[in-house]
């Protein structure tokens, strides 16, 4: 299935996973939460989302590389400052949040059977073929921080 590697966007792949989450949700018993504790979860998972994935977009753009995830080769700076000190795949973390803030949001305990199929997918056909990319272009340097610091958390 390597026709799949690097070429669905993994926002794309985040919502295609929430409509899975939503119809899901439509059929499956919910979970009765308080509308507090529904709220918070919601808020608190989408802040989380958006700090990683904001930070990570914006540690690319002040090292100038590409953003693109699609196209790993074209990296011009492997960064491993700011978020990407403790995560590799900051972006992708944030995905994750996003899509735990909407399965609190439909009460689907369904929903994390998903989520883990969207971390499946992502690892998968995403972060395996850019790490290969990574290696060819930047090599020991690559090597040598994939051995310091996680790709989730």
């Amino acid at each position: 299935m390597k026709f799949l590697e690097n070429k669905i966007p993994p926002p794309l792949v985040a919502l295609v996973i929430a409509a899975g989450m939503w119809w899901l949700s439509t059929f499956t018993a919910n979970i009765a939460l308080t509308s507090t504790i529904k709220m918070s979860s919601v808020i608190g998972f989408i802040f989380v989302g958006a700090f990683f994935a904001l930070a990570g977009a914006v540690s690319f753009r002040l090292a100038k590389t590409t953003v693109n995830p699609l196209k790993p080769d074209t990296a011009s700076s492997l960064v491993t400052s700011g978020i990407y000190q403790f995560t590799r795949n900051p972006m992708y973390v944030g995905f994750v949040a996003f899509l735990f803030a909407w399965t609190c949001y439909l009460g689907s305990a369904w929903g994390i059977v998903l989520i883990g199929l969207y971390i499946a997918f992502i690892q998968r056909f995403q972060i395996m073929p850019e790490e290969r990319a990574l290696i060819k272009i930047f090599k020991d340097k690559f090597t040598d921080y994939k051995a310091q610091v996680r790709p989730w958390l």
